[in-house]
């Protein structure tokens, strides 16, 4: 009997000794495991528990969410570098103008259908499931906007167009304007194809060393990446507490709902197009995705969304291209999301909206989410801009704040998703004759 209890418990500990080999080996386990337990402290830690003073809670959390600010702020240090050397190294790695045409125009095809389908989705799920009806509140409506239907006006076209340009790439950088930064990269990369390669030479060996350079600290910031995970996951749910799920449940699941439609499709895409199964893509790119769940942030992960690209076997100079560009142009679960949320706001007013008007409000959401930054809580700001503009008000954006942080997790999943999928799709672009 004796010997049989030695056994059992050096069994025991021979298979503890492989599961803490097994986490330690696999980044995704770690961030899964992390998560789990974020979620769980933060549930204790909140109002529904009341185990300590909201205060208290709140400094907890602060304290709690600490590696994931220095996950995100390491990121954030060489996000900048990384995207513009990756652009410009990528384009100036492409074989010719035919194939650098090719590859844009596939590209902006991909963002711009795959945006427009997805506000179609989240437009179409918020009108048959209307999750705004039941939650009607005296909210004063406002007129619509005297320049509303001029928003669009041919007028004023030149001067939307020349304002993309950066004009003042310090202050770009500076504020952080990754849409600035990237077409400057473009121009520059563009640029770099048009001269005599042993003159583009030192610019191209620089920004190969600064890529370099970056990888090395994005590698640092991943170590970090399971401590995040449980630190913002933790002050989440310190912060809305399980209650504010309930309260909005069905609000929460259209947008869900709408959001696995998107990813549905972008399964497809690969499968049919791509020639990748759902397993070998959730093997190579789940981390990835748990990371962007996690940090809310397409932008934050981007360097690991590139080598997530690069395991799936998607050449250097596609990957360094489409997934910056994708980071920053491709946000189709955001344009899913706002026009549920839009709807629902409309909703809760009691504002109805033409045909016309839902026209126009696809392709205002359409361009709005297509430049959008990738970082947390963008699409409220931009959320509360449509809506006035069609006479929405805005005050009702307070209800949907509480569970906006775990939809803004959710939609970038389906973002880097998209992102991942757009390189797969494109990764036979440059080779094809």
């Amino acid at each position: 009997m004796v010997n049989e209890t030695r056994f059992e418990f050096a069994h025991l500990i021979e298979q503890s000794s492989k599961l803490r080999l097994w986490a330690r080996s696999r980044l995704w386990a770690q961030v899964l495991i992390a998560m789990v337990i974020g979620v769980g402290t933060g549930a204790l830690l909140g109002p529904a528990a009341g185990l300590v003073p909201p205060s208290t809670a709140g400094i907890i959390g602060d304290w709690l969410a600490l590696p994931g600010q220095l996950f995100l702020g390491l990121i954030a240090i060489v996000l900048v570098p990384l995207v513009f050397s990756s652009i410009v190294s990528g384009l100036a790695g492409v074989a010719s103008n035919q194939a650098m045409r090719k590859l844009g125009t596939r590209l902006g095809l991909f963002i711009v259908s795959t945006t427009f389908v997805a506000a179609w989705i989240g437009i179409s799920l918020a009108q048959l499931f209307e999750p705004g009806m039941d939650l009607e509140l005296p909210i004063e409506k406002l007129p619509p906007p005297a320049g509303a239907a001029q928003s669009f006006d041919l007028a004023r076209l030149p001067d939307l167009v020349a304002g993309v340009l950066p004009t003042n790439p310090a202050a770009s950088v500076i504020q952080g304007d990754l849409l600035a930064i990237v077409i400057l990269a473009v121009l520059t990369g563009v640029a770099a194809t048009q001269i005599r390669k042993e003159k583009a030479a030192p610019l191209l060996a620089l920004l190969d060393s600064l890529m370099s350079i970056s990888m090395t600290v994005v590698k640092w910031a991943m170590l970090l990446s399971p401590l995040a995970v449980f630190g913002l996951m933790a002050q989440l749910m310190i912060q809305i507490g399980l209650e504010s799920l309930f309260g909005l449940l069905n609000y929460v699941g259209t947008v869900l709902l709408g959001l696995a439609f998107l990813f549905v499709i972008y399964a497809l895409f690969l499968k049919l197009i791509g020639g990748l199964g759902f397993r070998s893509f959730i093997k190579a790119a789940g981390p990835n995705l748990l990371l962007a769940f996690s940090t809310s942030s397409s932008s934050a992960v981007m360097p690991s969304t590139i080598q997530t690209a690069r395991k799936l076997k998607v050449p250097d100079e596609v990957a360094s291209l489409v997934i910056p560009l994708g980071a920053t142009m491709n946000m189709a679960g955001t344009a899913l999301y706002q026009s549920v949320a839009i709807l629902f706001l409309a909703q809760i007013s009691g504002v109805d909206l033409s045909v016309p008007e839902t026209l126009l409000l696809v392709g205002t959401l359409v361009a709005s989410s297509i430049g959008a930054p990738g970082t947390p809580g963008v699409s409220i700001a931009i959320l509360a801009s449509v809506a006035t503009g069609f006479g929405i008000p805005a005050t009702g954006l307070v209800i949907i704040l509480g569970v906006d942080r775990l939809l803004d997790m959710s939609r970038t999943v389906v973002n880097v998703t998209g992102d991942i999928t757009a390189a797969v799709i494109m990764k036979n672009t440059l080779k094809e004759k």
